[in-house]
């Protein structure tokens, strides 16, 4: 399996798109909105990409809930993951329930499309963040240990494995990665406490299949991204927490990619620090800069790896609407997805609370 994930331009596959995924660097893609029509036309698409290459490919989507949900007609509409705690009255045991089986729900609506992984959970911490915001569970550390993990627990049981975004923390930048490079200038002390508890403690519970790190530098560790650092992807990822799992590049076409230089550049040092697999978003020219200046033995250097986070199912949209666990997430979706409606309506000022 290649090392390069790369995505498509529309609903269909061209001849061009067919030649890129043949290349034996290619092992994976990522699909958006701009894919998606409706589910019969994603089943083809999904199953053109999958003729298209040699090689098996990992199919993945962002499929978080909330504003980030890729595919929208036919599917349930997922709530905001911030809006869980809100909806289950702020009861831990509630709300973690709740995490599970929206973790489930949206695991099993994927895979029932022949898609391998959505890249979730977020294990962020609700701060001052706006690209991250309600893509968050909580801003308190010890509730968003317990509820990624019970949103992990609802993939697992799916069949789906996890990706934990965006280590080692993205929301205590006010900055967003994809326009900028932000820098988390907090103490190592603080970093250490709040956000890296997080993924040590859901590394240790089993809840992290796969992890995101983030374009965002934390000049209190070391000077670069930690998508490009072996101090965050080798030292502290691989050595102090012991994670044996899949690192994913965050998209390189984005602004707080930059700093690593040309996509050559960014793709080789992404590679060299510790990532598995580089995601090229966006930018068809960036992605065929690659894919002809990538050296040879990064092309699929981490294919066993790679190839633990495909999917086993064999999940219909049949087989989910005639199962009770399905039909009770998708009300339980509804219900949520109604206080999150209420949420933004109130906070801008549509609302009138007494």
């Amino acid at each position: 399996m290649g090392s390069l994930m790369l995505d498509l331009q529309g609903p269909e596959i061209s001849q061009e798109e067919k030649e890129l995924l043949a290349h034996p660097a290619v092992g994976g893609v990522i699909y958006f909105t701009r894919n998606y029509h409706d589910k019969a036309q994603l089943k083809e698409l999904v199953r053109q990409t999958r003729a298209a290459s040699k090689s098996p490919l990992l199919l993945a989507v962002d499929h978080e809930g909330g504003r980030v949900q890729r595919f929208r007609p036919e599917f349930t509409l997922l709530p905001a993951m911030g809006q869980i705690w809100p909806g289950a009255g702020q009861d831990l045991a509630l709300a973690a329930q709740y995490a599970t089986e929206i973790g489930w729900l949206m695991a099993v609506e994927v895979l029932s499309q022949d898609i391998d992984i959505s890249f979730a959970p977020v294990a962020d911490i609700w701060g001052v963040c706006d690209v991250i915001r309600n893509r968050a569970f909580h801003s308190d550390p010890a509730k968003v240990v317990a509820l990624v993990n019970a949103f992990a627990k609802g993939m697992h049981q799916a069949g789906m494995k996890t990706t934990g975004k965006h280590f080692p923390g993205h929301g205590s930048v006010k900055e967003d990665s994809h326009l900028e490079l932000p820098y988390d200038r907090r103490s190592r002390e603080e970093i250490e406490q709040l956000d890296l508890t997080v993924f040590r403690q859901l590394q240790q519970l089993g809840a992290l299949d796969a992890v995101m790190p983030a374009h965002v530098v934390y000049p209190a560790f070391c000077d670069k991204a930690a998508g490009f650092s072996r101090y965050w992807l080798q030292q502290v990822l691989r050595t102090e927490m012991q994670f044996n799992g899949v690192v994913f590049s965050d998209d390189l076409g984005m602004k707080g990619a930059h700093q690593a230089g040309s996509y050559q550049q960014r793709a080789e040092a992404a590679l060299s620090a510790g990532c598995d697999m580089i995601l090229v978003c966006n930018d068809r020219a960036g992605a065929i800069e690659v894919l002809d200046t990538l050296p040879q033995q990064y092309w699929q250097h981490s294919s066993t790896r790679l190839s633990q986070l495909k999917h086993q199912t064999n999940l219909t949209d049949g087989m989910l609407s005639q199962s009770p666990r399905y039909q009770a997430a998708v009300e339980l979706a509804a219900k949520l997805k109604a206080v999150e409606i209420e949420a933004s309506a109130s906070s801008a000022g549509i609302v009138e609370r007494s």
